[in-house]
């Protein structure tokens, strides 16, 4: 085999692996390829194994038939209230019709870049900035909507469209701030102010619930000390009454024996007059007594008073004569029932109970500011029970008027 034959043979091999390659063609998955056959569109490659002419079918391109996420640059926009935001868009769409992705439009990201910018501008030219920033969701659905109707026949689906930022200017920027930075201060004025108020009100009511159990309380020391002093003067009374009484009796009984000496004495009317000038100085005594004079004829008044008592005796002299039988003084043990009881010196249960339920009222807990309880203000009653013991002969409470529960 000569050089030529060899080389005609290489020839052929390297055009047969030439026609193989031309003709086979692999598509991966998620993409599909648009082929021209001298210049015309003949069909669309699925992902695969695909058969080609050699020399007459062509690639036009190939098209990633996934969803994608593009992201378009700020776009300065014009509000309704004449500001300009600058606004980030990112569209998420897919590609279901290949051949229209390659025909139709020559570009279809630019197509749909373009498409959302002016759409958006429409949208947002019909808004002020705070409804711009606070309708995105309203935006986002109304700019899917016309995107997708537009781009259909490009052969493209729009699935959503999505405001990543809205930049005001940054002197706008400042007098938000500063306006949100007011309502904040204002709402935190506004919650410190009605905590001052509770605050002042439950003190308020404090101290109110404390004024009121503080004058409930002075009322029944009052009423109690007023009872307690009246209990006080009753039987300070009682006291001096059965004292005074005694000192009566006293005195009685000493005029009694006082006499009784003088009539076993048997005194002359020289006795008398010795005993009333004893007695003169003593009536002398005292600041108030000036001149003092003694009368002439006290010896004639002793002498009649002697007849007047007396008897003459043997030597003709009046000498006072006793009487046969003494009538003794009565005795206080001998006195009436009634007054017996004066000079009974034992305690009244009814006093005793009177203390305790001074006491238990002052023991008493004194109630929260917020559980008002009333303090029962009718004072205790001093009148007697029929179950309980009898008072004591020396003190009668329920026989006094101002002690009974009518006159408080």
């Amino acid at each position: 085999m000569n050089s030529v034959t060899i080389i005609v043979v290489a020839v052929i091999v390297i055009l047969v692996f030439t026609i193989v390659v031309k003709s086979i063609l692999v598509i991966p998955q998620a993409q599909a390829a648009v082929i021209e056959r001298l210049g015309r569109f003949t069909k669309v490659a699925e992902p695969g194994l695909n058969f080609l002419a050699p020399f007459v079918d062509r690639v036009r391109a190939r098209i990633d038939l996934r969803e994608q996420v593009v992201s378009f640059p700020p776009q300065p926009v014009i509000t309704e209230d004449n500001l300009t935001v600058s606004i980030d868009t990112v569209v998420y769409f897919q590609v279901t019709d290949s051949r229209a992705a390659v025909y139709e439009i020559s570009n279809y990201i630019v197509g749909v870049e373009q498409l959302a910018t002016t759409t958006l501008r429409n949208l947002v030219g019909g808004m002020s900035l705070e409804q711009t920033l606070t309708s995105r969701d309203e935006i986002n659905n109304q700019l899917r909507g016309v995107l997708d109707e537009a781009t259909g026949r490009w052969g493209i689906r729009v699935a959503r469209v999505e405001l990543k930022a809205i930049d005001p200017p940054p002197s706008i920027q400042d007098s938000m701030e500063k306006q949100m930075r007011a309502d904040r201060e204002k709402r935190a004025m506004i919650l410190t102010a009605e905590g001052q108020r509770e605050a002042a009100i439950k003190t308020a009511e404090g101290q109110k619930q404390s004024q009121i159990l503080a004058a409930e309380g002075a009322k029944q020391a009052a009423i109690l000390g007023a009872e307690a002093e009246r209990q006080s003067r009753i039987l300070r009374a009682q006291g001096e009454r059965a004292a005074r009484y005694l000192q009566a009796q006293g005195q009685a009984k000493a005029i009694e024996k006082v006499f009784t000496a003088i009539k076993a004495g048997k005194p002359t009317p020289e006795v008398l007059a010795y005993q009333y000038l004893q007695t003169l100085p003593q009536m002398a005594q005292g600041d108030a007594n000036k001149v003092w004079l003694v009368p002439s004829d006290y010896g004639k008044a002793l002498e009649g008073f002697a007849k007047m008592l007396g008897a003459p005796g043997d030597d003709g002299v009046f000498r006072y004569e006793p009487p046969k039988e003494d009538v003794p003084l009565s005795k206080p043990e001998e006195d009436d029932e009634e007054i017996k009881g004066w000079f009974d010196t034992s305690s009244d249960p009814r006093v005793a109970e009177a203390v305790r339920a001074a006491e238990a009222v002052a023991r008493k807990e004194v109630p929260g500011p917020l559980q008002v309880r009333s303090v029962p203000s009718r004072p205790v009653n001093l009148a007697p029970d029929p179950a309980a013991a009898p008072p004591g002969p020396g003190v009668d409470l329920a026989g006094s008027p101002e002690l009974s529960d009518e006159n408080p």
